[in-house]
């Protein structure tokens, strides 16, 4: 044993054993003191990032609702102006109804109706006042106050009708509902072919079906339309596009609202879309039983709004 520890070898092993224990424990204590420093720095970092993140959101949400507001208020200003000119046209074409100026004022209130109903959907997309009425309306009334809203209202053929009212708080809503879904038909096929509508009663209520011969729509559009209908919203007034596309994200707002669904997930017999809007019984209502006005024809003249 003494020869062992007289060897100075075997001290300057042990020493050197001892100095890279102490070495690795040390590098160990560091290393370990250098990963908590980066953890440290990594947490740092993904918090800025959310604040900022948080900011930028933040800052987004403000600049949407102050845009909101102030389309808000300029769409009811426009919408006061249209529904008193609708009334100034209607004492006109009473006053004028045997003379030649009534098939000019026709068309000056066609294009009012068009402009109304567009200040309506931005009212829509921005939660502002929709407007309504007192009353209940037919089911075939309110088809044909859609009809009278859009350009090429004499394309549109109701071939059906039912005897059932909607109830007033859901008249408007639907009004304009199926007035884009017209206008995206009458837009999207050819000016020669026809839209035709059909009214059906279904166990969960009443089917409004509108078919179109125009050019369908592809299944990326398809899915987004059908996000637009019944789960997402668009995302802000900018997300509508340049130009905007007000069709579906109107639609989708005034579903969620009113409670009545739309859908266009089929293909019309025809080649284009067809689109469905179901009115659930809540939103109906029984009408005196009376002799219904024979659908209109194409080529007359303007439907009411």
């Amino acid at each position: 044993m003494t020869e062992y520890t007289g060897n100075p070898l075997l001290w300057v092993a042990l020493v050197a054993l001892v100095a890279a224990a102490v070495l690795i424990s040390r590098q160990r204590r560091a290393a370990r003191a250098l990963r908590q420093q980066v953890q440290g720095l990594r947490d740092h970092y993904t918090e800025l990032e959310n604040d900022y993140g948080k900011s930028v959101q933040a800052a987004q949400e403000r600049a949407e609702d102050e845009t909101k507001t102030v389309l808000k208020s300029a769409m009811r200003t426009l919408q006061g102006l249209a529904a008193e000119q609708q009334l100034v046209l209607s004492r006109l074409q009473n006053k004028y109804g045997d003379s030649p100026l009534l098939q000019d004022l026709l068309e000056i209130d066609h294009t009012n109706s068009q402009f109304g109903r567009r200040a309506q959907s931005i009212a829509v997309l921005c939660d502002g006042w929709l407007g309504g009425r007192r009353d209940t309306a037919s089911v075939y009334d309110v088809v044909r106050s859609a009809q009278g809203r859009i350009r090429h209202f004499r394309r549109v053929d109701i071939l059906s009708q039912v005897d059932f009212g909607i109830t007033s708080r859901a008249v408007e809503p639907v009004a304009l509902a199926l007035a884009e879904l017209l206008d995206n038909a009458t837009s999207y096929s050819s000016p020669d072919t026809v839209v035709e509508i059909n009214i059906r009663t279904v166990p969960k209520g009443i089917c409004v079906v509108v078919d179109d011969a125009g050019v369908g729509m592809s299944d990326e559009e398809r899915a987004r339309a059908d996000k637009l209908l019944a789960t997402e919203r668009a995302s802000g007034v900018a997300g509508l596009g340049n130009p905007p596309q007000f069709g579906f994200a109107v639609i989708g707002l005034l579903c969620e609202r009113f409670g009545f669904e739309v859908s266009v997930d089929s293909s019309s017999p025809y080649g284009g879309v067809r689109a469905v809007v179901l009115l659930p019984h809540e939103l109906l209502t029984a009408m005196p039983e009376k002799k219904a006005p024979a659908p209109a024809a194409r080529g007359t003249a303007r439907p009411v709004p």
